[in-house]
């Protein structure tokens, strides 16, 4: 991850995979903002990947920077990062525009419910069910 400052801008550039180790990383991203900065932009170009834990992650750095008076865009979705989040959201069809399309807080809320509760569900069957056993939807 690198960060840079372009006036009131804070550019946070992702590379690699998104995953459940992304989390410090990107806390740490959000605590080198400067006071004066406005806006974060973060880009995804670089990130091949992205399971349900690293979108969490993300989520979570939005909300997170929201509460402190932030602006947040991200941009740079690429096909399989842009792929889960439409099937987290459960919007049928590839290549939907889900990263620049769906900006709206009430969206990040849906897909961190949905997100967090197919992470659950995992949690749970990792735990709880015999091997090969999954409940029908």
């Amino acid at each position: 991850m690198d960060t840079q400052q372009r006036g009131d801008t804070v550019l946070v550039s992702t590379r690699g995979e998104l995953d459940e180790d992304a989390g410090a990383t990107l806390q740490r991203s959000l605590d080198e903002v400067p006071a004066d900065a406005r806006d974060v932009l973060v880009d995804l170009h670089g990130v091949v990947s992205m399971d349900r834990e690293g979108l969490l992650h993300l989520l979570d750095l939005h909300r997170r920077a929201e509460s402190v008076g932030l602006r947040v865009l991200v941009t740079g979705w690429q096909p399989q990062p842009q792929q889960m989040m439409a099937e987290v959201a459960g919007i049928p069809g590839p290549g939907s525009a889900l990263g620049e399309r769906y900006a709206l807080a009430g969206f990040r809320r849906l897909i961190e419910q949905r997100a967090q509760s197919s992470r659950d569900l995992a949690d749970f069957t990792a735990g709880w069910l015999p091997p090969g056993w999954l409940p029908r939807a």
